[in-house]
């Protein structure tokens, strides 16, 4: 086991303990959290959101502009095979015009299966007839 101090250990880690312990209680499963459980999930996610950033960094756009932006984190997010399970979390951002857009098409498109549908249905009512 890590040897730490116990009162420092909030100068080992650099987000908050007790909203971690929130998190942590909100699962149901969860009944009592020990403090070195609580002291290792925070080093832990520090670690995962430094590499995270560093990756992003140096796969994305990031070395170009000398900054981490919110496209390089929901690129590595959507291309990254490690990271894919943040994609829903770090949707690309698009513009609210081409979010309409993509509305109404699905909205024609579930239309034009609807009607689909309902000649297939017409189709097999006029077939079970005969």
């Amino acid at each position: 086991m890590a040897a730490r101090p116990s009162g420092g250990e909030n100068r080992l880690v650099s987000l908050p303990l007790s909203r971690i312990r929130v998190i942590m209680k909100s699962s149901p499963e969860v009944s009592s959290i020990n403090q070195d459980a609580l002291f290792l999930t925070a080093r832990a996610t520090e670690l995962f959101v430094q590499y995270l950033a560093s990756y992003s960094y140096k796969h994305g756009r990031g070395k170009e502009k000398r900054a981490l932006t919110y496209s390089d984190l929901s690129h590595t997010a959507e291309e990254c095979e490690t990271f894919q399970f943040l994609a829903d979390i770090l949707p690309k951002k698009i513009l609210a015009s081409k979010y309409l857009k993509m509305l109404e098409k699905e909205k024609r498109d579930g239309e034009v299966k609807e009607e689909e549908k309902e000649e297939e249905e017409d189709e097999s009512e006029e077939d079970a007839e005969s």
